[in-house]
């Protein structure tokens, strides 16, 4: 078992990884991430291609892919027409003719199984401090049936197409006509709303659908379509989680600014995939530490058990790099109707991230702490130090397909040790 950090690291080593920790938590308060367009996939996402398909977690083989991500890569290559059924798109992906990446080395972020093709629309976030930018696609909707969930029917193929031709093209002239939004502000003032930006963004949603309106407006009378419009109008008022993939593309553009730091200990990076939870730190370059999947404390729709539970990736939990999610948790009281628990122990899990953390975020701030800034920058030194691990909001993925749940995700200690022991090994020597 790792002991505590300063009998493992000398003083020289602590003091430059706290001063490179220092610089990552820096850049990850001064980024200024910027919500700039929405275009296709394989017209702004680096790396991306016709036969590419993308899901989250960090890299695997094809072969590797199980369950429900697997069926949603399958199901991927039907929707964009690179297979018709799914015999033939498991040839074409068991013979290389499509490829499977993971979202993380293109510049991307996914939700749950975090699927991508070439044709579907994403959201362009670029940070204008630092200048690196990010890719989120959108939000599939309400219904539990989505393919990020491993869902494919004729629902399913209807609202993909829907994003596509609807909502992607009128985001991209909406913001072409309203200009770039400026994300913090609007991030800051959801959190005051009862926000914590990853399983409620009911206030994000209303924010953004606001700050766009008078943009919506103006499109519907140059081009008199009020009914694209109103289409558009009802999908925000129907659906609160719109903005979760703004905010998972803030945060990913964030986190991304902040790695390569050398010396820091700081992560910038957590996904999970069908096989395990994997963590990225900022001073150890591009390899993912991964371990057992997290602990679940969750809270079932009707009708469904922990028994009826699958894994198939997922990598909304960037926002919990950045501190918000699980390290808001005090912002958002009504979490409690959605994901079990009690208020206070919301407020006990955001305390305890404190003592994981290298600062306070002065962009994010917490009402019920005195307006105290969000827990931010996990060092994996400080978890090991003192048996506190990231805490991760988050939805439950069924076997059959679909969200049947959601819940707070618990880290476990061994991804931690893993990159603590590789620190330990690149930087302890130098």
């Amino acid at each position: 078992m790792m002991g505590k950090e300063e009998t493992v690291l000398s003083d020289e080593i602590n003091q430059k990884r706290a001063e490179a920790n220092a610089a990552v938590f820096e850049k990850i308060s001064s980024s200024r991430p910027m919500l700039t367009g929405v275009a296709p996939a394989l017209e702004v996402v680096p790396g991306m291609t016709p036969n590419t398909i993308l899901t989250s977690g960090a890299p695997l083989d094809w072969s590797e892919y199980a369950g429900g991500q697997r069926r949603a890569i399958i199901n991927a290559a039907i929707y964009e027409g690179l297979a018709d059924d799914e015999s033939q798109a498991i040839s074409k992906l068991d013979s290389g003719a499509i490829t499977v990446s993971t979202t993380q080395e293109h510049n991307c972020i996914g939700s749950v199984a975090g699927i991508y093709t070439a044709s579907m629309p994403v959201l362009i976030v670029k940070d204008a401090e630092h200048g690196n930018s990010a890719f989120c696609n959108l939000y599939e909707g309400k219904s539990r049936y989505r393919l990020n969930y491993g869902a494919y029917n004729t629902e399913v193929y209807e609202g993909l197409k829907w994003l596509e031709h609807t909502l992607g093209p009128v985001l991209s002239d909406a913001l072409s006509i309203n200009g770039p939004i400026d994300l913090v502000p609007l991030m800051a003032r959801a959190l005051r709303l009862g926000d914590e930006l990853h399983s409620r963004n009911t206030a994000g949603t209303l924010l953004f659908e606001r700050e766009l309106t008078g943009s919506l407006f103006k499109l519907a009378q140059r081009d008199k379509d009020y009914e694209l419009i109103e289409e558009v109008l009802d999908f925000f008022d129907a659906n609160d989680y719109t903005f979760l993939r703004i905010g998972m593309a803030a945060a990913k553009a964030t986190a991304d600014a902040a790695h390569g730091v050398e010396y820091s200990s700081v992560l910038t990076g957590m996904a999970i995939n069908c096989r395990e939870f994997a963590i990225r730190v900022s001073g150890l370059g591009d390899e993912w530490f991964r371990g057992a999947f997290p602990d679940l404390e969750g809270r079932f729709f009707e009708g469904f058990t922990a028994a009826d539970a699958e894994w198939i990736g997922g990598e909304s939990c960037v926002t919990e790099t950045i501190g918000l999610g699980g390290f808001a948790q005090a912002c958002a009281p009504t979490l409690m109707d959605y994901q079990g628990g009690t208020y206070q122990a919301m407020l006990d899990n955001n305390l305890a991230m404190y003592e994981i953390t290298v600062g306070e975020n002065r962009n994010y701030q917490i009402p019920a702490f005195d307006f105290r800034g969000t827990p931010t920058g996990i060092d994996l030194f400080k978890v090991l130090q003192s048996d506190v691990t990231p805490v991760i909001d988050g939805g439950l993925a069924g076997k059959e397909g679909g969200q049947i749940g959601a819940g707070v995700l618990r880290t476990n200690r061994d991804v931690f040790v893993a990159a603590a022991n590789s620190y330990l090994t690149q930087c302890g020597s130098k």
